[in-house]
């Protein structure tokens, strides 16, 4: 048996499209999450687990229905292999329960890794060649160090409620709580 699953990341998106390619690719039921891929418990997922037995085939529209990161694509096609399930992504046209479906997505896995492996090392270098410049990283200070330290001083007087603070400073309660960190770091 086919089982689809779809997933969309926010209610005001439409999971009709994703569903009716399901159908079309045979799909007898197709469960629907409307979450982001970022969050690990997701009802439809834990749903599709207890319906598939061996034999079956998950079946998605694309691979980033499924997981969001390599490590959640692979936990899944271990966990698909282990229980007899064949996995079948229709955007990518990878089907796991051939040879050649088990190796075109043993390499889009490892493909994947190596982007984010050079991606990763590309920031590093540029980090430590604008450290070698003397520049820091992070943002923009909002305020100089005077206003920085009136706003703390405000904070700490206790006669002025935090949002009018932050609304005079032109600043967000976590900047202001920031500054406090900051300046108490330096006393203490």
């Amino acid at each position: 048996m086919k089982i689809g699953y779809a997933r969309v990341s926010t209610l005001d998106q439409n999971p009709d499209m994703q569903r009716d390619e399901l159908q079309k690719a045979g799909c007898e039921k197709v469960i629907v999450d409307q979450v982001s891929g970022t969050v690990a418990n997701r009802p439809g997922l834990t749903e599709v687990k207890k319906l598939l037995r061996e034999g079956d085939t998950l079946v998605v529209w694309r691979l980033d229905r499924l997981g969001r990161s390599l490590r959640d694509l692979i936990e899944w096609a271990q966990w698909l292999e282990e229980n007899g399930v064949g996995l079948q992504s229709l955007h990518e046209s990878i089907n796991t329960s051939t040879p050649t479906g088990k190796l075109t997505f043993h390499l889009f896995g490892a493909l994947a890794e190596f982007e984010r492996n050079l991606i990763q090392e590309r920031t590093r270098a540029g980090l430590a060649a604008a450290r070698a410049r003397g520049r820091k990283g992070g943002r923009r200070r909002v305020l100089d160090e005077d206003k920085r330290a009136l706003a703390v001083d405000l904070y700490q007087q206790k006669k002025m409620p935090v949002w009018k603070i932050c609304e005079l400073m032109g600043i967000s309660k976590p900047t202001l709580y920031s500054y406090v960190r900051e300046s108490q770091m330096v006393v203490g």
